[in-house]
């Protein structure tokens, strides 16, 4: 059975990921580091922590494996700079942490068409994620690319909401690639690829999950 590090299981994917992960029979333990208490769960450890100074030598991190939803909004972050600590320095420090602890495998979610050499801000910071946990050597690697998120969030995004109502009328017109994702099915990918671990690097992109 598996030990679990589950990254931002708070967001709208990672919190599916969480519910997913407690009720599967592959993993023994979940880890979900936070910045504000959860439900107790017999087989949750969820320790509130500061990510600006995530503590390196906490026994926690001693886990198989990590699944990553961490992320933002500038919107939400208040600003680019801000958005690129949450989206890649956060994700990949921890990512460090994990792997020096002896994690072997390491499930990210990041976004279609995420390169850091794209002209996009978002785009590109996604890349600079991806890249960023890809040098740190995790023997099994997959990347999830969604394109549109859905599901409802905690706090409803008028806009983001309008435009994935949109899509989903559309679905039967727009390219596969593009099409609105469930939050559900994003963070069952990431739970499987995480678990099982296949050698290598992977990339599942959106009109595969």
């Amino acid at each position: 059975m598996t030990s679990l590090l589950i990254l931002g299981s708070t967001g709208l994917v990672g919190g599916h990921l969480l519910r997913l992960a407690l009720d599967d029979d592959r993993v023994a333990r979940v880890v979900a580091p936070v910045r504000r208490t959860l439900p107790v769960h017999p087989r949750l450890d969820a320790p509130v922590v500061d990510f600006e100074a995530l503590p390196a030598d906490a026994a926690w991190w001693r886990v198989d494996a990590v699944a990553c939803a961490l992320g933002t909004t500038i919107r939400d972050a208040g600003s680019r700079e801000a958005f690129r600590r949450v989206d890649v320095d956060y994700v990949v420090e921890a990512a460090r942490h994990a792997r020096a602890a002896g994690a072997r495998s390491f499930a990210l979610n990041t976004a279609a068409g995420a390169n850091r050499s794209s002209f996009g801000f978002y785009l590109r910071c996604k890349g600079e994620a991806e890249d960023g946990v890809d040098a740190l050597g995790y023997p099994s690697y997959t990347i999830v690319r969604p394109s549109m998120i859905g599901g409802e969030r905690a706090q409803r995004r008028a806009m983001e909401h309008a435009v994935v109502r949109i899509a989903r009328a559309c679905a039967a017109v727009i390219p596969a690639r593009w099409r609105v994702v469930e939050a559900e099915a994003i963070a069952r990918r990431l739970l499987d690829a995480a678990i099982e671990a296949a050698p290598g690097r992977h990339v599942v992109e959106s009109e595969a999950i």
